[in-house]
């Protein structure tokens, strides 16, 4: 504003001097001015400093929120012993604390996920073994499977479709998937073990297979779509929690073979 309005005001000044020096300079139309200028920066100065603290406080806001796909980062987890006992010795449902000196693989379970009673006609018809599931989703699962008179594993293709022969549900989330892919591992002492990931039109399942002490053990979870997309970080750590535990592995039954 003073840009404005100095010019002019010098000139007056200049001019005034030259012919009438007894003239005073209109300075209160200047002080009236400057006064003006500054109350009208004051509301845009404030109004800015308003802004900025908004926007900070809603970065904070934001930035203290968990976001969504970490929100099962803090699960907690049971550990299940599983004896694999056959239908001639099963004992029946029960707590898995005796179990312990005598399990055959292990698994963690989610806290607050249940177990289901295993029946003798499941253990003796599919070979299942254990399972637990979430009560909120039944059908978001874990469960074993273990199959005698396996020394070692066959080719992986060849072994998920002899899973499939007595699991109708596996059979029909093969055959509608948008996608599936396995893989071989070894786990720390060599023994090997199959993973497959079935991407399906409703559900999404994780498999784990390997052979020891003369059986085959299918480790299975499975949940719905929405399920899955909501807690895979937890199921996924279901899969990677499998393994066999006090046994003869089957990477030393291949070289006894050999």
């Amino acid at each position: 504003m003073a840009a404005i309005f100095l010019p002019s005001a010098l000139l007056s000044i200049s001019t005034s001097a030259s012919t009438t020096p007894s003239k005073p300079p209109q300075t209160p139309s200047l002080t009236k001015a400057t006064h003006l200028a500054i109350q009208s920066s004051k509301p845009t100065l404030t109004n800015l400093t308003t802004s900025l603290t908004a926007v900070a406080a809603a970065a904070i806001i934001l930035s203290s929120t968990p976001p969504p796909a970490f929100a099962d980062s803090s699960a907690k987890y049971n550990i299940y012993y599983g004896t694999a006992a056959s239908a001639a010795n099963y004992g029946g449902y029960g707590g898995n604390s005796s179990k312990k000196d005598s399990a055959e693989y292990i698994y963690d379970v989610p806290e607050g996920w249940k177990e289901k009673l295993v029946s003798k006609v499941e253990k003796g018809t599919n070979g299942t073994d254990s399972e637990f599931y979430n009560p909120k989703k039944k059908t978001e699962k874990e469960y074993l499977t273990f199959l005698a008179g396996f020394r070692q594993l066959a080719p992986k293709d060849v072994v998920l479709n002899n899973l499939a022969l007595s699991d109708v549900d596996l059979q029909d989330q093969i055959a509608s998937a948008e996608s599936l892919t396995s893989e071989e591992r070894k786990d720390d002492s060599g023994q090997v073990y199959y993973d497959y990931e079935i991407d399906g039109a409703g559900s999404h399942s994780l498999i784990s297979v390997t052979c020891a002490n003369n059986k085959l053990y299918a480790h299975f979870v499975t949940a719905p779509n929405p399920e899955w997309n909501r807690d895979q970080h937890m199921l996924k750590h279901l899969h990677e929690s499998f393994k066999t535990v006090g046994l003869i592995t089957a990477q030393l039954n291949q070289h006894q073979l050999t």
